[in-house]
Order: C-alpha cells, then structure tokens, then sequence
C-alpha cells in the first residue's frame, strides 16, 4: 500500500499524513523490512485503538505497515536539513518504529527486553530521523511494532506523520538535581545540539512567590553536550529559566523548570505526636496501632488509662491486643525521649464501626507492577519506619497484584506465588511492627494481572486473609466484567451483588478487614458502598503520573462527592503518584512538577482520600518525606469530623476547595488550574470563595501564620496554596 496512490496522503506545512495502514496481529522481525510482503494483511485506521476496528489481540503483538511517498519538500522550511520528524501520536503500550528496516525509536519497553515489561501508552511518540534514512519522492515503509497489556492496544489519538524539524527538536535541554559534597543543591543544565554548531545557554532564576529575580549565569556551548551547573535554595520556590540561542541563525529555545523545594519546617527533636486523634476497632477484634511520634530516637512510650485486653510495647510504642466491651475509651498517649516529654489526648472507640479517618500507608502497584515481590514489600515497609512515615500514621502496606499462585491447592484454598513464601509471616512480622497488611484480590475468574480471583471461594479466601493477618483488602472489579456479561442484567444491584457476597464473609472474621471497593466509580458506587459495608471506593480509573490524569480525577471527578464521605466511608480517587513510580521493575521519578506533587497532596488531604503512598519508600528523597510528612497537612486528611471538601470556585485557572474541620476553622485550597502563573489577591480570591471574615489565617505547608497585612501572592502554573482559616 502506497498511501500517495489511495490518497490518503496530504501536504499541510510540509508535513505528510497517513491515516490508513495495513496490519497484522503476532511478531516477526522480518515484518520491518521495505521488502516485505503485506499484501495480505488487513488495512485499518490510524489512529483507533484496535478493538474499535473489531480486533480482540490481549497481551500480544500487533504490526502496522505503511507505505508513504515522501517529498523533499518537507525540507523546504526546515530549521535543519539533516533530519525529519516521524510522530507516531499514541501508542497503547509500547512500540518499537521503524523506517525502511532501520530502528529510530522506541517508547517503553516489552516483556522480552532485560528490565521486562513497561507501558507508556500515555506518552507521544516523536521520532527524529537522519535524512540518509529516507527515500525522497519515492516509497518509504515506517512498520510499528506495538506490545499491548490486556485490550485495548494499537497507535490512537492521532495519525502517523513525517514532517521538518524545529530547533525544538533537535537542540535538547535537561534539568537534573544534584547535591554538591558540601551539601549545596544544585541544578545541573545540560544541552546537547544534534544540528546547530556554537550557541549560547543562559539560565536565569526567579522566586516564584513574587516572580522577583534571583540570580543568572552564561555558557557558550557547541554541538557536544555541555553542562551548567546553577546552584540554588532548596527550602524556596525557585523557577529555572534556560534560553539557548544558536548563533548561526539567531533561532531561540526556551524551557522552563521548578526544582524541587521544601516548604515543610523540620520536625523538632523533642516527641510531636503526628497521628490520627481517634481509632476505630470492632469488638474483640485485634488492635494494631503504632503510636506516630516523631523527634529523636530511642524514645519511651506509654498510655494512660488504658483499657483491659491492650498492652504497649514501651520501645517501640506498638499498641496491641483486645478489647472485649464496647465503649469510648479516653487515652493519653505519651512519648519521652533524651530531649523532653510530650502528651496527647486520644480516643479508642470499640463498636461496630472501624475507618473512622481515610487510610494512610503504601501500596505496591504504582511502582512495582506485576514485579512486586515479598521482598520488595519487606523493603518498603521497613522503609515505612526508618524513614520516619511511621512516625506520621502511614501504617497500612498492601500488596497489590501478582501475588497469587497459578492453581489453588487441592483443597479449594488460595496459593501463593514463589515471589511470596510466607504470606503469614509477612503479616506476623508488619504486626509486630505495628504496620498493617493488605492484600489484593477480584471478585472475577482473574485478576487485572491475570491472576487467580477469589470467584466461586470468597469464603475460602476471607478465612484464608484471617488466618494471614491481612487487615485490608483491594477488591477489583477487573475479571468479574466476564460474569456479569453473562447476564442481561444492568441494574445497580449486579454492580452490588459481587461485593455484598465477599463482605459476608469479611464480616464473619474475627478481625477488621478495612473493604477498598475498586470498580472504577461504575454505577455511582459512592451511592451504594456504604450498603455493601465498603469503607473506600475508588471512584474513577487508574491514575497516572501525568497533569492529565491527576486534573481529571482530582479536580473533575470528585465535584460533588462531598456528601458520599465520612467517618468509616471514603470516597477514593486513587493512589498517590509522587517518588519513584514505573508500574514495573523499571522506576523513574514521577513526571508531575514539584508543584503539581504540592497540589497533589493538598488535595488529597482536602478530599479526605485515602493517603497511600505508590512509590518505592526505600528510594524516596528528602523533597518526598518532607512533602508526605507534613503533620499540619496530614491533619486536614485525617480530621475526625470525616468532611470531604467542596469545590466553592471553579473557575478556567483558579478553583477553590473549602473543607470544614473538626475545631471549627476551614482548611482552604486555592489552585490554579491553568497553563500561566496567576497573581492573586487573598482578599478577593476569599470573597470570590464565600469565606467569611477571619482572625487568622495559617499556612499549612509552612506552619505559619500570615501577616494580617498578607494579601497579594503569585500562584504558578499548577500549584497550590492550602491554607487553615479561623
């Protein structure tokens, strides 16, 4: 296929389309090759993921061919003639293109390679290509070679292109953070021209809380990578502007970076109990509460007026045992180390009703994926403590899919997988800790993994989690969506009926079992989760490290889920996407800005989501405990009055979110939501809001009170100020 001849070709800015090619579902390399033979193959839509041209190919290979006369006239505006430009739009997961037989990109990486399996469906492809590679006004063949994780897969949300290059694309600009041996942070600025022979890298600093300037500095460069290495304040809000001139043709390229920064205040020495003020534990059922003071170590721990049935470890502050009459039992925990001595009023309720704050802890998907093992688990949870985020309530660690054995025993029950030996010593030895275990599984034949489900063996699979210690469980939609195509039924009750039937079961153990429904927000599950006794319930898709998805979900979906949340019942829009994350054994940092991970956390605390980390603990950065670690902060997330905020301003760049607390005041954030900084008035942004007159208003991240004079600021692309208001 010659898509000049089927005209499918068009000529817009220089720049060749293609819309149509021919495609072959399986693998073989000989499938790049010009010479190859696709006569044969079926010719679909570029641009449409493949199921919506009638094509079922999960966890498998696909290839499309085309056939694309280039002229040379897409030179003719060039900034260089060495190279073109092949986009290849999206890709649902990874790819590997190819043109003329030739290799010239790939994004993520398939199951084969050395480090496995890593989707990037969310990611453009763009390719730059060396002119040698081309055919000018003759047939030139571009074959993609595309590995898709379950359906849908295929190149979407877009056409394949070959077109000129820009400066853009051919001068590359990268920031880096480093540490210097004296501890000085540094950002390092490297450029490297594939085209351009001398030009000049300036790099200027502004402080983004007045847009004032700090400090510049200039580097001649040439067509080899060159580095400028710019220093800077870790504890401001620094913006990084880095302009490269090319000094043959004057042509100029900007990009601008936020290194990350640290607003919270280092914890003090003396113990600051950092925890939720109020624990909510079924009767008789095991209590497993780890104390979360922070400050200097080794530290003493006890509790006043505690009830008959617990017992404290003094070293370690894990607070265990049971609680055999119901009640609201008063409790002073106390923390004594080498620097002072600190109390703090808590209440133990023993009844019916446990969840009584969102959890906070780690799961294991967003960054170990189907890669997860007993051991990476071990890591992050010790992690957990020895960096300190026990010491703050992160208490929960859960294991995600990929856990589970291919067959069950003989006798019906659940098995493990050789990544997992001893599944009850991993819940024996987080108890200990006082960290809690979760596990993962679906109400369906298979998990999203292809992993055994507990259809057909809730029972079996609730008595099994008892006898483990598992102390929460991620119940996944996923393979069930099988079942319940087997019916005529689209009611909400089939939506109900899977997850009422493994709730049973829960309920009959002799332990609290915290019930996180994952179905994706499908019949307004907000509305009926409570009925299922469902403490959380996702309601939305899979959130990714992109602004995309962490505006659609947060800012988007969860309007007007406020009255759905409280005490014991959580709206969920998904894990945390800071750290490191990869979905796989390939991790990288988030893509989000250092602004946008602000964002990401005061929301959260502000919609009283469920705080659970996504990253590898064991590889976290100061930047990320500081911004998980935000007692104040925290505090909005784990409030006992259980308000989930409401959006009060929504507008195109700015939106507000107001959420009532438990001693009267408001926690308020105010976001800019759009592409450019935005200079506000904190009078006016607060009239816009509704938000009465105030005596005092305190910066959480800072934990500081403003200035009664405090009124203008300058809210960046993206970010946040969250704000405590009396």
């Amino acid at each position: 296929m010659v898509v000049a001849a089927m005209g499918l070709l068009s000529a817009q800015a220089q720049k060749v389309t293609v819309s149509e090619a021919r495609f072959q579902t399986g693998d073989n390399v000989a499938w790049s090759r010009p010479n190859f033979d696709d006569s044969g193959w079926e010719t679909v839509p570029v641009g449409q993921l493949w199921t919506e041209f009638g094509v079922k190919n999960p966890n498998n290979y696909a290839w499309y061919r085309m056939r694309v006369v280039i002229p040379k006239s897409v030179l003719s505006d060039a900034y260089s003639k060495d190279f073109v430009k092949v986009s290849v739009a999206k890709v649902d997961d990874c790819d590997e293109t190819f043109v003329n037989g030739k290799l010239v990109g790939k994004t993520g990486s398939m199951p084969n390679d050395k480090n496995g399996y890593r989707m990037a469906y969310d990611d453009l492809r763009e390719y730059i290509v060396p002119t040698g590679l081309i055919k000018w006004n003759q047939e030139n063949v571009i074959a993609v070679r595309v590995y898709n994780g379950n359906d849908p897969g295929g190149i979407y949300d877009g056409v394949v292109s070959v077109g000129p290059v820009t400066l853009e694309d051919v001068v590359d600009i990268r920031f880096s953070e480093k540490t210097s041996a004296n501890g000085q942070p540094i950002c390092n600025i490297s450029v490297e021209s594939k085209a351009s022979e001398k030009g000049v890298l300036t790099v200027e600093s502004a402080d983004l809380e007045d847009n004032h300037p700090m400090a510049s500095l200039t580097k001649n460069v040439g067509k080899k990578a060159s580095v400028l290495a710019f220093p800077y304040d870790i504890h401001k809000q620094v913006s990084l502007k880095a302009t490269y001139t090319d000094l043959k043709t004057g042509s100029k390229m900007t990009r601008y970076y936020t290194p990350k920064y640290i607003l919270t205040p280092a914890a003090p020495a003396t113990p600051r109990y950092n925890g939720p003020l109020v624990y909510g534990v079924r009767t008789g059922s095991p209590v497993i509460l780890r104390m979360a003071f922070s400050g200097e170590k080794p530290m003493k721990y006890s509790i006043r007026n505690l009830p008959e049935g617990l017992k404290v470890d003094e070293n370690s502050g894990v607070l265990s045992g049971k609680v055999a009459k119901a009640g609201n039992y008063k409790l002073t925990f106390v923390a004594e180390n080498g620097k002072g001595k600190t109390e703090q009023a808590f209440t133990l309720k023993v009844g019916e009703k446990i969840a009584l704050t969102p959890p906070m802890g780690w799961n294991s998907w967003n960054c170990w994926g189907l890669s997860v093992s007993q051991e990476k688990v071990i890591s992050s949870a010790q992690a957990i403590i020895d960096k300190g985020l026990a010491d703050y309530g992160y208490s929960y660690i859960n294991v995600d899919d990929a856990w589970e054995a291919a067959k069950r025993n003989a006798d019906g029950t659940i098995a493990t997988n050789e990544k997992f030996p001893d599944m009850k010593g991993l819940g024996d030895w987080l108890h200990a800790n006082g960290l809690k275990f979760g596990i993962y599984s679906s109400p369906g034949d298979y998990t999203c993994g292809r992993y055994l489900g507990s259809i057909d063996h809730e029972e079996q699979d609730a008595k099994t989690y008892n006898e483990w210690g598992v102390d929460y469980l991620k119940y996944d939609w996923c393979g069930y969506g099988r079942e319940y195509a087997k019916h005529n039924d689209h009611s909400v009750a089939a939506y109900v009926r899977p997850y009422l039937k493994m709730q049973q079961y829960l309920r009959e153990q002799p332990r609290d079992i915290f019930y996180s429904l994952c179905q994706y927000g499908m019949a307004d599950v907000w509305k009926w989760g409570h009925a299922v006794d469902a403490n959380s319930w996702r309601t939305t898709g899979d959130i990714t490290d992109t602004w995309e998805s962490l505006y659609d979900i947060g800012f988007c979906r969860q309007v007007g889920l406020e009255p759905y949340a409280g005490p014991g019942h959580w709206n969920d829009p998904d894990m945390l996407i800071v750290g490191k994350v990869g979905w796989s054994a390939n991790l990288r940092d988030t893509r989000l800005t250092p602004d946008e991970q602000y964002t990401h956390i005061s929301l959260w605390a502000l919609l009283a989501a469920n705080m659970l980390i996504g990253c590898d603990v064991a590889q976290m950065d100061d930047f990320t405990v500081a911004l998980l670690c935000n007692n104040e902060v925290n505090a909005v997330n784990q409030d006992v009055l259980g308000r989930q905020a409401k959006q009060v301003v929504a507008g195109d760049a700015l939106q507000v979110w107001v959420r009532p607390l438990a001693d009267g005041s408001q926690a308020v954030g105010i976001f800019n939501v759009g592409n450019e900084a935005l200079s506000c008035s904190l009078k006016d942004v607060f009239k816009q809001a509704g938000i009465a007159s105030h005596s005092v208003v305190r910066d959480l991240w800072r934990q500081k009170d403003l200035a009664a004079s405090y009124d203008s600021f300058i809210l960046p692309t993206h970010g946040v100020k969250l704000f405590k208001v009396k």
